[in-house]
């Protein structure tokens, strides 16, 4: 797997850089989502989670690396924001008893699919009722390399694995396809993603 340390120590600008995800931006300017606070998974140097917590959400956020970590946290500082960060291997990490929040943020989370379904079961778990879950991430079917994302197969994003990690869920939006990035150096260009939004029962 990546070595994220070295990835965000070596850049000398945000890797992707400093607006939040557009697919989050969406999912929140609808009228019927109006989350008060938020779990991100693999929030790495903090644009998303930092965007939640000015926009007045309670924010966690776990992410594998101690730099992208130390990097949100002075990315935080700056805004004024507070956020919860914690470093974490979401292959082990599972919510404290208790904890709950009313979204789930998995914004490209690059790791093995077994590993990021039983992350987002976890995180489904603590969602209170009502709760969404706004996913987006890279999917197969880039026709060339001038397509973004990685090429390992377990890496990549696939709806119906995700719905499956949300048995009884409304899925609200589902989305296969082509679309253009603009996210620092790193997400720059045509990829195909699959994008998911979805509501935990009542």
């Amino acid at each position: 797997m990546a070595d994220w340390d070295s990835k965000y120590r070596d850049t000398p600008v945000p890797l992707f850089g400093t607006e939040p995800n557009e697919y989050l931006r969406q999912a929140l300017a609808r009228s019927d989502v109006d989350p008060r606070s938020a779990l991100c998974l693999g929030d790495g140097d903090g644009r998303n989670g930092g965007w939640l917590a000015e926009r007045g959400l309670r924010v966690t956020a776990v992410d594998l690396s101690a730099v992208a970590t130390e990097q949100a946290q002075a990315r935080d500082a700056g805004r004024g924001v507070a956020v919860e960060r914690l470093v974490a291997d979401l292959a082990h990490w599972a919510p404290p008893p208790g904890a709950a929040w009313d979204a789930v943020v998995l914004l490209y989370l690059q790791c093995e699919s077994a590993v990021r379904r039983c992350a987002l079961e976890r995180a489904a778990a603590a969602l209170t009722p009502g709760g969404w879950v706004v996913a987006e991430g890279f999917t197969p079917g880039a026709t060339d390399d001038s397509f973004l994302g990685p090429r390992q197969p377990d890496i990549l994003y696939d709806l119906e694995d995700l719905a499956a990690a949300l048995p009884g869920f409304q899925v609200v939006e589902a989305f296969t396809g082509t679309t253009w990035l603009e996210e620092g150096t790193r997400h720059r260009g045509p990829a195909r993603v699959a994008r998911l939004l979805a509501r935990k029962p009542v």
